[in-house]
């Protein structure tokens, strides 16, 4: 079964609100068996408009990602980072 992906630039404007966005996201990425594999606050960005923070998660399935994107402790940590940034996100399966 293809793995599932998370990948998102966010351009934060509270670093320091931001810290609990992380927190509360990376609770629920542990509670869904999520994996990061990239969070770069500084990619070399060559092309496009969706610049910014970026992440990479990986889940067992694609639709592991989207119970994720979809439960309550993600729902409470993404109305955090709505506040305070602004992001780019997609879910994908892999290949």
């Amino acid at each position: 079964m293809p793995k599932g992906y998370l990948v998102a630039h966010i351009r934060v404007h509270d670093k320091d609100a931001f810290e609990e966005f992380k927190s509360l996201s990376g609770a629920a990425i542990k509670a869904h068996g999520g994996n990061v594999l990239v969070r770069n606050p500084a990619p070399d960005h060559r092309e496009g408009a969706a610049n910014g923070l970026a992440i990479v998660i990986e889940f067992e399935s694609y639709e592991q990602a989207k119970t994720f994107y979809e439960s309550d402790a993600y729902t409470e940590a993404r109305h955090v980072r709505e506040k305070i940034s602004d992001t780019d996100l997609i879910l994908v399966e892999g290949l």
